[in-house]
């Protein structure tokens, strides 16, 4: 949506949403809101162990509820879940109440970037790529049809990505003021 006072952060696992969102955050005067650590602050445990217990259908039922909340807020910054597009409502939202910026990764990028992370859930299995690459049929389009600005993903530290994502954002985003905060 543009204008907005929101931005919205969607892309693959690995694209940088949280560590380019919190810099986007701090440049534009934004409060920086990580959906997977709102679940883990709302659930009192990691997104592993809810991934454990409810499998990922109870995960995606939280997330679309804390998505719904956060998304309702005024000058946000919301760095969402790699797979919160899946659910059509969310997408929803997301268009409705925020401009949205997805951060693409190719696949080699999420190899490399993830390579030591073992919190994921989704990539605990022998074949990371062949998991990462149906995870991108299925979302890559999503994204697409979701996204108001695409930003190519690059090698190079977050801060240089940070820098080319504002001199993108600030061609292409509208912000309006704030709204008045709403209540879920």
């Amino acid at each position: 949506m543009n204008p907005s006072s929101n931005l919205f952060l969607i892309g693959p696992t690995g694209a940088g949403k949280t560590s380019i969102g919190r810099r986007l955050a701090a440049h534009y005067g934004l409060s920086f809101v990580d959906l997977d650590q709102e679940i883990e602050q709302h659930c009192g445990v990691d997104v592993n162990t809810v991934f454990e217990i409810e499998g990922e259908a109870g995960f995606r039922q939280r997330e679309s509820a804390l998505l719904d909340e956060c998304s309702r807020r005024s000058d946000v910054l919301l760095a969402t879940g790699a797979g919160a597009v899946l659910a059509e409502a969310n997408r929803r939202q997301l268009g409705e109440r925020g401009y949205v910026v997805w951060l693409q990764a190719t696949i080699e990028q999420q190899l490399e970037r993830l390579e030591r992370d073992q919190r994921r859930p989704l990539l605990a299995v022998p074949d990371r790529h062949a998991r990462l690459q149906a995870m991108a049929q299925a979302r890559e389009p999503l994204y697409r049809e979701l996204a108001d600005l695409a930003v190519p993903g690059e090698r190079g530290s977050v801060a240089a990505a940070s820098e080319r994502c504002i001199a993108l954002i600030d061609l292409h985003w509208q912000r309006s003021g704030a709204r008045p905060r709403q209540t879920a």
